[in-house]
Order: C-alpha cells, then structure tokens, then sequence
C-alpha cells in the first residue's frame, strides 16, 4: 500500500480476522491457476500479512519469494507466521520499489493496487523489476458487484448516514474495481496478452459476531468507518446491519460470495 493511501493498516492480526482469511482464499486459487515462467524470484506486492506470499511458497517451495508492504504492523504479523519462514519481507512503497530492474520472474499484487495513491506507477514499477517475458498478475475485489459483506454493511448504513453513502460511492466508483479496471491498468502499464477473469470464493460466517466484531478492528475503509462511529450511530447502524445479515432467520452460519477480478500479462521485452 502506498504512503499517500487512506487505508488503516495498523494491527496484522485485526486485519486476519477482518479480510486476510478470506483474501488467503484468493491467493490459493492465483497461485495454483498463474503459471510463472522458469524458477526465479517472485514478488508479492502489497503484501499485507502475506496471503500471495504464503500460497506461492507452498505451489513454488523453491522459489525465492519476497513481499514489500508500507505497514509495518502488517510485515509484523507476517515474519511471525510459521508458514512464512523463508519469505522475506521488506517495508517497501510499491510505487518506488528498491530493486533492480529484471530481479523477478514474476510478480503479483492481492487486493491491493486499489489501495494505493497513484497504482499506474505502482504497475509501472512492477513492469521494471520483472524481467521480460515474465509473469504479472493481479487481483481488486469487485466492491459493486460481488462483495456481498460489505453491499450489505454500506448499503444499510448508507440509509442511516450520509458519510457512509459517500464513502461507500467513492469505494464502488473505483475505477479498479470496475469490471476493466484492472486489465486497463495493465495495459497502461505496458504489459501484453492481458487476460481478465472473475473468481469468486466464500465468506463464511460462523454467526453474527463472526461478521460484525472484526470490523471493529478498525482496519480498511469498512472497518475504520465502523470503528470510528460515534456510539449511538454505531449502535444503530449495528442494529440495521444485523437485521440484514439475519434477514428474518435466527443467528447462525452465513456463507456470502465474494468475487474479485483478477488480470494477468506479461512484461514485454
């Protein structure tokens, strides 16, 4: 994530149990579909608390495997995993990273790039540091069309305060979450044979307080805009919220699709 970037990144284990147990979901089906060429390094940008990480090294066991990141707290989390032990992990800005150029066979970002203040220059530095003939490949949840957990949060509370609805437009107009955002980003950044799919996983909610406490952890623009509510607001978007995820059924498990699009290429020589 970029220095300039708005999202909260301040507590790795928070943010496992808000999102990075399910975007690990989408990294276990990149990293056993994406073909990368040879068997040099790969890199994980964006790497958050290493779900692309952690799936490549189990499908690449020896690859040199690297992930950059801005959050420190996240890095944090990510060393500790045992999982990860041979993966490094740097504190690095995506949009200026410190390697050479053509270090990498390959290189990938997970629901990450939408994050960031200027992701062309994150791509472009990607494209640089992969060397020709390489592999790219990336990854945006589709927030308008396929992110069931948070439509149902932001549209509720949209209803109940404005600084929600704006929020939510500001999220969903992203024009890497729109359906060519991500291959158009591609191909600005040079790269050729750019290739779009939709994978869609599950979320899987124990019950209620499986879906609503982790966001409480403040982390992301959902989780800081819950976390941040005032008391009485926050109780009653609670309240609204709830009534949607039970939709007139008792407390219990809830599985909800959550789709992303994910976009390959390949750096040009």
């Amino acid at each position: 994530m970029s220095t300039t970037s708005t999202y909260q990144a301040n507590d790795g284990a928070a943010y496992e149990r808000f999102i990075g147990r399910w975007s690990r979901r989408v990294a276990d089906c990149i990293a056993e579909t994406i073909a990368f060429p040879d068997d040099g390094a790969l890199l994980d940008v964006g790497c958050g608390t290493g779900s692309l990480a952690a799936a490549l090294k189990v499908r690449h066991p020896d690859r040199r495997i690297v992930g950059i990141d801005v959050a420190e707290p996240y890095l944090a989390f990510a060393r500790t995993r045992p999982d990860l032990g041979s993966v490094e992990f740097l504190k690095q800005d995506a949009q200026e990273i410190s390697f050479a150029d053509n270090s990498f066979d390959g290189a990938g970002a997970l629901i990450a790039l939408n994050f960031m203040a200027d992701p062309l220059k994150a791509a472009r530095e990607m494209v640089r540091v992969v060397r020709p003939g390489g592999t790219m490949v990336a990854a945006a949840w589709d927030f308008r069309g396929g992110l069931v957990y948070q439509r149902l949060l932001w549209d509720t509370a949209a209803a109940l305060d404005p600084v929600a609805a704006k929020t939510r437009d500001k999220i969903f107009s992203n024009p890497l979450a729109l359906p060519d955002g991500m291959a158009n980003l591609w191909r600005a950044a040079g790269l050729a044979q750019v290739e779009r799919q939709s994978l869609t996983v599950r979320m899987d909610f124990a019950n209620w307080d499986d879906y609503w406490q982790p966001l409480l952890g403040g982390q992301g623009p959902v989780g800081g805009y819950v976390a941040a509510l005032e008391s009485d607001l926050q109780a009653r978007v609670c309240d609204a919220v709830r009534d949607a995820f039970l939709s007139g059924d008792g407390d219990g498990p809830r599985s909800l699709t959550a789709t992303s699009w994910v976009v390959t290429g390949e750096v040009c020589a």
